[in-house]
Order: C-alpha cells, then structure tokens, then sequence
C-alpha cells in the first residue's frame, strides 16, 4: 500500500470508527488539475485533464443499524435515517434531497455523499435494506479549483457500490457522480472532473472529448515536462455566481444562433472558429438581460442551469470562448505528442496563456490566480517555465504551470514572490497518481 493510504489506516485506528479487528471497504480518488479546456466541458470541446497526488479516501462498513452515517474527519458527523431515502415508499425525489443541504452550510458537505445514494436509488432502482458507516478523509483541499467535490463523490461511489455489490461499470459512475452533484449538491458541473477522478492514470494527461463523456486516447508527459498547481488562495466555488452566468451566458449564445434546431450536434465546440467568426459572432450581444432573452427565446437548451429574469448576463465572450478553446486544446495535445523541443515547449506555454487571457475576458479571473501567471511569465523559458493558466471554473483557486522537470526553483521564486505581493504562501501542487478506477476497492482490517 502506499503512504497516504497506510496513513488513512492509521488514522481511522487511531480515531476508532469502526470495531477494533472489524473488516471495512477502502476506496481512494484523486484531485486533478484542469491544464486546458476547462470551462468548456459543458460545451462539448476536448479536455486535458492532470490527476494529481492528493486524494480523498473511503472507508465503509454495512451495519445493522437503519442508518447512513457519514463522517468526515475533522467536521461534525451527518446521519440520516434510511428510511428517509424512500419516503411514502417513493425514492427520494431530487428536489427534496436538495433541500436538505441547500440552507444548511454545515452539513453541505454531506451532500456530495448522500447524493450518491439518491442517484442509486432513482436511476439504477438499487434498494438499501441495511445501513452504512462511511469515514471521509482527504488531503484535496476545498476550494481551490482541484475537484474536491469529485474526488468525494467518486470515491464514495465505488465505496458504496462495493460494500453493497452493485454492479455499475466506472463510466456510468462518473455520470452518476455528476447526476449527484448538478441535482443533489446543486451544483453546474461538467463532467471531466468526475472522469479524471474515475478514469485518470499517474503522469498522464486524461483525454476526454465532452460529448457528452467520450474517453480518447491519454497523453504522457515527455520525460523532460511536469506540471505544478499553485493555490492563489482565494476561494473558487463551481456553485459561485461568476462560474454559474457564464456558463448560462454559453448556452444562452448557443440559443441564439442555433435558434430552435441543435445544430452542431448540440455543442457550441463543434464550430469552427472560422464559421464562428464569418457567420455568428454578429449575432451576438455583447451581454443581454435575463427577462429580455426569455420574452424572445423562452429558455435555454441547458437542464441544470436557469436564467434569472432580474439579472445581466454576458454573451459574447461565454460563447466565444469553448469555440476557440477547443481548437487550442486540439493543438496543445498534438504539440505534445510530437518530438519536445524548446520551440515546442514554448507553444505550449503560449496555448495556456491564451486560455487564461479568455478566461478572463469571461469574468472568471482574479487578482491572485492572474498575478501567479504574471510571475510565471516573468520566470518565463529561460529559468524552465513556459506556461499557466487558471484551473477549473475560475474566480480563484488554482493556477495550472507548465515547465521543465527541472524548473524547482523558478517555481519556488514564484511562490516566494507571491507571498510577499499578498501575504499568503501558496500551497505547491506537484506529484500525480492514479483514479479510483485504477485503485478499485480493498478489503482491509481496522
């Protein structure tokens, strides 16, 4: 076994979850970094996606009681009555599981975990006749834009499905994963975080074509490149307002040009940038109110997200971005592929600052995560660094670095530098390890 998880042994010993000597179900899953294409998942464009070596870890055991108890360690414990997942002798309806959680910051956690569950009973028809212990521990720190919420729910999913032997293979997990947390923990998220958590392999970029979730083939590093992430410090939350109107502003665009036919296969992606700028950008606002583009449009072609009448959303940029973002992300993995040169490496950092200049014409930068890629620019190739860009939904969290494997101290300078421009030492990213799909389920003693 490896050392966190001989770690996370040690601690639910030490704590005493369980029975001493009893057996129990151990799962693990990964964070990961988003290297490009990001915010473009829900738009159907590639992704590249980096799994990294925090992980969130699963303990469970079946038990007597008509329970499900959750135990994150280090927060207080959340139990909910079994029978409360079938009320009147009907699932849980998503609404209601919803509801539970959406006013309670508290326990919101708990969501990603009992969502789980939900997803099980409403689209599998799984029925729970004993209860369960679940013990959560993670070394994927929240908020940062590393797909904590992902690795909760992945690994609690294959925890679950193991102790209680349902037979769902690693795909449709991941789906069932991102069911869990658009309509229990509310919250708007693509798919590739859940992929990466699942399927990701160590030092290997995971391909995913977000159409809606098709695997292609993995990217290995060349030997001579790593990838770091650096904490800006500042809080991201897919569930905040930034990342939520842009992702509205997306589909609002598709609706507008698309009008009431899907074309291009249902994704904004599937446009060509040339098309995209000979033949549509013209049609787009630059932003628009909610309540003006419902009385000519009604809605949107987006199930998880809503558009607020009282509010202004921006069009243009939201729409452009998943449109050139996904030629940018083609082109990065082909550079990737072909023979390393210092030309190459320098495309590719080029590629990343492209991405996070587009990022943030959608308001989705910050001041943090934009001073780390102004620091990682200044390094730039003649110290090894050659690019970066933010992570995941934006507005904080998470800065992407790509470099020579031999760019330790550049990395370290710009850690040192961003802690004397704000105050904050930023936590360094480094190291990758496999998914849960690869880890699987161990049976261990407590």
């Amino acid at each position: 076994m490896t050392e966190d998880v001989e770690t996370f042994l040690a601690t639910l010993r030490a704590g005493k979850f369980f029975e001493s000597g009893s057996s129990v179900i151990l799962t693990r899953s990964p964070g990961r970094l988003d290297v490009m294409g990001g915010i473009a998942d829900y738009s159907g464009s590639l992704v590249l996606e980096y799994p990294i070596a925090e992980a969130t870890f699963a303990a469970i055991q079946v038990i007597d009681k008509p329970l499900i108890e959750v135990i994150s360690i280090g927060r207080k414990p959340y139990t909910m009555p079994l029978h409360s997942l079938i009320p009147a002798g009907e699932p849980l309806s998503y609404e209601d599981a919803r509801n539970c959680f959406v006013q309670n910051e508290e326990h919101h956690w708990a969501a990603y975990v009992i969502g789980v569950f939900v997803v099980l009973l409403r689209e599998r028809g799984v029925s729970f006749s004993r209860g369960s212990r679940i013990v959560i521990s993670s070394t994927v720190p929240e908020g940062k834009g590393v797909s904590s919420s992902a690795a909760l729910e992945t690994a609690a999913m294959q925890a679950l499905a193991s102790a209680f032997e349902i037979h769902v293979d690693p795909h449709a997990m991941a789906l069932l994963c991102q069911k869990a947390e658009n309509l229990v923990a509310a919250s708007p998220c693509g798919i590739m975080d859940q992929m990466t958590c699942m399927y990701g392999q160590k030092d290997t970029l995971l391909a995913l074509l977000c159409q809606p979730a098709e695997l292609q083939q993995p990217v290995r590093l060349p030997e001579d490149i790593m990838i770091w992430g650096m904490d800006s410090g500042e809080r991201h939350a897919i569930s905040g307002s930034d990342y939520v109107s842009v992702r509205i502003g997306a589909f609002m665009g598709y609706r507008i040009i698309a009008g009431t036919e899907t074309p291009w296969n249902g994704y904004l992606a599937n446009i060509s940038p040339e098309e995209f700028q000979r033949e549509h950008v013209k049609h787009l606002p630059e932003e628009i109110s909610g309540a003006e583009f419902l009385s000519w449009y009604s809605r949107t072609p987006d199930t998880i997200t809503t558009v607020d009448p009282g509010r202004r959303y921006r069009i243009r940029q939201p729409t452009t971005h998943p449109v050139y973002e996904h030629e940018r992300v083609k082109l990065f993995r082909r550079l990737l592929t072909e023979a390393s040169s210092e030309e190459r490496r320098k495309e590719l950092g080029e590629l990343m600052y492209q991405s996070h200049a587009s990022y943030s014409a959608c308001g989705l930068g910050s001041y943090g995560t934009d001073l780390i890629v102004s620091l990682v620019r200044a390094e730039g190739p003649a110290n090894g660094l050659y690019g970066a860009r933010i992570t995941g939904g934006g507005s904080g969290g998470t800065v992407a670095i790509l470099g020579r494997r031999d760019a330790h101290q550049a990395i370290n300078r710009v850690a040192q530098r961003y802690g004397e421009a704000t105050g904050y030492h930023p936590y360094i990213f480094q190291g990758s390890s496999s998914g849960v799909a690869r880890f699987g389920s161990r049976t261990v003693t407590v």
